[in-house]
């Protein structure tokens, strides 16, 4: 029973999660009238599946080392983690805030498992190399990913604007090409990244049932995780579509490109190495550099960004309390 909750709390994570972050992969397309909603939530759908069977398991594996407690608790400690940062996710989309899983997700298994078994609980890590080990590592991961957003997309667009300036109206079927592939590209890699995150959830409590005997992530989590973000995004994604597409600057197709390259660019190498970033994060940070990269940044509209901003900061603990209450509740239910 524990264990059948935890599992369907973990691909509700996913869906919530498709909510906030999936919805980015086609935030920047939909803005610029590169395609419709309909075609882009296709393009999400299949790309975000393929990323989540395809491109590894690295982040799976950080994101089951956060907690640290005994192999009979681990169920309760992760569903409560689970249905913490869901509840944080649901919160902040009612609100088209577009806020972070990933950082919902650390806060709540770590809220849980402080409240489970104090300070030891919590696999507090840091950096191995480049990859990143426990709470401190995913945390660097989350917080270096936004910089190199904003960066990439203010030296992106900078580049296609100087060797577009001379170009005749013939380049802007290219250019709308190019969006779709990058579209498509962030997706995969949100898939790559998001995905994971429920991936090592649900390996973690299938290793500490018995149901595996070494860390592994099943094909079925696989497809169903990927699965539950493309719905995710069929759902619920256009309120943060809207804020991100169009409430932080109004974009034109070459900035579209330009946000979506960088932010491919940052999430895809974040799921190589083990990071598990925010691909909210990464895009709206990047849109924050287009503004740049247009020089106007008068133009950026700062209110939404300080918006996002408090909700990135109170992410982590709101969802450690949400987490720790719900284990409260989940032992006494027991």
């Amino acid at each position: 029973m524990e264990l059948g909750l935890a599992i369907a709390f973990a691909l509700l994570f996913s869906v919530t999660n498709g909510f906030h972050d999936a919805a980015n992969a086609i935030a920047t397309l939909v803005a610029t009238r590169g395609a419709r909603p309909g075609q882009a939530i296709v393009v999400a759908a299949c790309f975000e599946i393929l990323g989540a069977v395809v491109i590894g398991t690295a982040v799976a594996g950080t994101i089951a080392g956060i907690v640290a407690v005994r192999p009979a608790h681990v169920v309760p400690v992760v569903g409560a983690g689970l249905l913490g940062a869901v509840a944080w996710n649901l919160a902040t989309w009612s609100r088209g805030l577009p806020s972070s899983s990933g950082h919902a997700l650390v806060g709540g298994l770590a809220g849980a498992a402080l409240a489970d078994s104090g300070l030891d609980a919590v696999r507090w890590g840091g950096v191995d190399g480049l990859r990143p080990v426990g709470v401190v590592g995913a945390l660097v991961a989350l917080a270096v990913s936004p910089p190199l957003g904003l960066l990439g997309g203010y030296a992106l667009d900078r580049l296609l604007r100087r060797s577009l300036q001379r170009a005749s109206r013939r380049v802007r079927g290219p250019v709308r090409t190019a969006e779709w592939l990058m579209s498509a590209a962030l997706a995969a890699s949100h898939g790559a990244n998001d995905g994971q995150k429920s991936m090592g959830a649900i390996a973690a409590v299938l290793l500490a049932t018995g149901h595996t005997h070494a860390f592994a992530v099943p094909l079925w989590a696989k497809l169903g995780c990927g699965a539950a973000l493309a719905l995710g995004v069929s759902l619920g994604g256009w309120r943060i579509v809207r804020t991100v597409g169009r409430g932080i600057i109004r974009l034109a197709p070459v900035d579209g490109l330009a946000s979506q390259a960088a932010s491919t660019a940052v999430v895809l190498s974040a799921s190589f190495a083990g990071g598990p970033v925010s691909t909210t994060h990464v895009v709206a940070s990047s849109v924050v550099g287009v503004g740049g990269g247009r020089r106007r940044w008068r133009h950026v509209r700062w209110a939404a960004v300080r918006a996002m901003a408090f909700a990135w900061v109170t992410t982590i603990p709101a969802a450690a309390g949400l987490a720790a209450a719900t284990l409260v509740v989940w032992r006494w239910a027991a």
